[in-house]
Parts: structure tokens; C-alpha cells; sequence
């Protein structure tokens, strides 16, 4: 159980830790609307209010989305929301990443998934510089709760799972 490359031990470490998968979406600076999948989402503290999202440095928009008070949303997928999913994390861009699914925009022109098990709207607090991202601490300013059974979208082991409940 022992590997001595610490970049290939950490890797195959982390195929193993299952994470909820979410999509960032945002208004740009611009005008445009902007979506991409993010698994790479945690709690900060309940007060303030905050969550932690993890944007690689590659990404069209990161220095928009590392702005401090950037406005974004963070979408937690359902589990009937993987064509969701693979769309917003490169197969189509701009635009089309928005083709399906039931989105809204809030007051601020931020779009939205009604859908959603839940959705955090945030603005960007803190910005820190790590390695290959940028570590955007959002401020959470409002809370959307879906009405459906608990049943999020999983990824663990580069693919998709499911929650399973014990019956």
C-alpha cells in the first residue's frame, strides 16, 4: 500500500474520496453568461456564512471568477443531472452549456439551476493562489433548498456514483 511518488500517491488517494459534484455559474464581466463543473466545493464557516471553491488556473474566466466581489452561484447537481455535468465541463462552451437544463437568473443576472439539490449564491470574499488554482473563499449571501429527496451527483474513481442508502 506504499507508493514513493508523492504526486501519483496523492492522485490515486484522492480517486477515492467521493465529492459532490456542483456547477459554478456566473455573469461575466462582460455580459456573458458562464457555467463549469466543479467537484472541488467545502463548508468555510456558517458565520460568515462561506464556501470554498477550487478554479484551475486553465480556465477561460478564472480571473474574473478570482476577483474579489464577483458574484457566482453554486449549483449542487442531482443525480439525474450528469448530461448536466459533462456539458459544463468542456464538451460545448459559452452559450451552449446553457442548451439544457432549468435555468433561472436571480436579481443580479446570475444564472441558476431551479433544479438543483441546492444552490449557494456567493460573492467572491477572499482569493488565494495555490499551485494550479485559484482557492476563491464565497461569501454566501442566499440559499436555495430543493424540495426533492436528498439524492445528489457523486464523482469518485473519475466517474460518476450514486448516494446509496441503507434500506
Amino acid at each position: 500500500m506504499q507508493n514513493n511518488n508523492l504526486g501519483v500517491a496523492m492522485k490515486l488517494g484522492m480517486r477515492r474520496l467521493a465529492s459532490g459534484v456542483c456547477i459554478l455559474s456566473a455573469r461575466t464581466e462582460d455580459g456573458e453568461l458562464f457555467a463549469m463543473t466543479v467537484s472541488s466545493v467545502t463548508s468555510v464557516s456558517d458565520n460568515p456564512a462561506s464556501l470554498l471553491v477550487c478554479i484551475n488556473k486553465l480556465v477561460s474566466q478564472h480571473d474574473y471568477l478570482s476577483t474579489q466581489g464577483t458574484r457566482f452561484a453554486i449549483n449542487a447537481l442531482n443525480s439525474n443531472q450528469q448530461d448536466l455535468s459533462n456539458l459544463c465541463a468542456g464538451r460545448e462552451q459559452g452559450r451552449n452549456r446553457f442548451s439544457i437544463g432549468a435555468w433561472q437568473q436571480d436579481e443580479n443576472g446570475v444564472p441558476y439551476l431551479t433544479d438543483a439539490q441546492a444552490v449557494f449564491f456567493c460573492e467572491a470574499d477572499k482569493v488565494m493562489e495555490y499551485g494550479t488554482h485559484h482557492i476563491v473563499v464565497g461569501k454566501i449571501h442566499q440559499v436555495l433548498v430543493g424540495e426533492d429527496d436528498i439524492n445528489p451527483l457523486l464523482y469518485v474513481d473519475g466517474r460518476y456514483g450514486l448516494l446509496m442508502r441503507p434500506e
